[in-house]
């Protein structure tokens, strides 16, 4: 029971210790009056030159690229031409199992984008690429206490 009342006691003793404490302020100080500035002068208006933007109601162009890396086994390519809102083109590559996969596609502002996907069997196998031998660090001292012993 004596316990009791003491973790009680102990209890409030810990509230009211935290509990905030209120002091007096200190008296305002007033501060310089604010001084009043110039007027603002208006200034003229400054002439931004618009940036006119080139538009093309007939947009052309046509390009093309392909690779082919006998070291890699990377064969692909891609061509494609506008004419106008039509826009065609294809692309090809070699899977990696040799098959070569070609889409062909349009786009226009009727049917929207459309491509046809074919794949042809095997036309060529990727290379194998041989790989240098990777080296191990091993540690050259192993610490124990009293001596050191070096690998050679």
């Amino acid at each position: 029971m004596a316990q009791q009342v003491f973790f009680v006691a102990a209890a409030l003793l810990a509230c009211a210790a935290a509990a905030p404490q209120f002091y007096a302020h200190a008296p305002l100080v007033a501060h310089a009056p604010v001084v009043a500035h110039a007027p603002v002068v208006a200034h003229a208006p400054v002439a931004v030159a618009a940036r006119v933007e080139e538009y093309d109601p007939h947009p052309q162009y046509s390009f093309s690229y392909s690779v082919n890396d006998a070291l890699t086994g990377d064969n692909k390519g891609q061509s494609e031409t506008r004419d106008g809102d039509v826009v065609q083109g294809s692309y090809s590559l070699v899977e990696p199992d040799g098959s070569r996969r070609v889409v062909e596609y349009t786009a226009d502002s009727v049917n929207g984008f459309n491509a046809v996907v074919h794949k042809e069997a095997a036309v060529a196998t990727a290379p194998v690429v041989a790989h240098a031998p990777v080296a191990v660090a091993r540690p050259l001292a192993f610490a124990r206490p009293g001596f050191t012993t070096l690998l050679h």
